[in-house]
């Protein structure tokens, strides 16, 4: 949905996740009562996913996977990320990072970094998802390494 659209209507939500109209409607109203998506009603009606979402999806992807068992407080805030303490499945204290691309504070990072490539646009959770990949990879390079 987000990939080809800024703000996603809610028949192409309907659609992409098959569910009925009423049970859609239902949970976008979770959804933004939580704020995991926001509403844009003035110039084109439709749901976009929020960094709190995101955040949410990437959580719960690493608990199913068994990486995490639970996220504690925060233990910092940066230009680019939020990082909190989390633990893993045998007990080991763990940090968990969450980029936040696109802050007030750091909006020059289409100069300042290479995440696109050459393109022109994108948005700041495809950016911030990019930054991810590319520090983890980095970060596993060290772990191979000894570090």
């Amino acid at each position: 949905g987000m990939r080809n659209h800024e703000h996603v209507p809610a028949p192409l939500v309907e659609s992409i996740a098959r569910i009925s109209r009423g049970g859609c409607y239902k949970l976008l109203q979770i959804l933004l009562r939580h704020k995991l998506v926001a509403h844009d009603g003035k110039k084109y009606d439709g749901f976009r996913l929020t960094y709190h979402g995101y955040d949410f999806l990437a959580i719960r992807a690493l608990a199913m996977r068994g990486s995490i068992v639970s996220v504690g407080r925060r233990l910092g805030v940066g230009k680019e990320s939020d990082v909190h303490y989390a633990q893993g499945p045998n007990g080991e204290l763990l940090a968990l990072k969450l980029h936040r691309l696109g802050r007030i504070s750091f909006r020059a990072i289409k100069e300042k970094r290479d995440y696109l490539k050459g393109r022109e646009h994108a948005s700041w959770m495809y950016m911030a998802r990019l930054a991810a990949v590319k520090e983890y990879a980095y970060m596993k390079a060290l772990q191979d390494e000894g570090f």
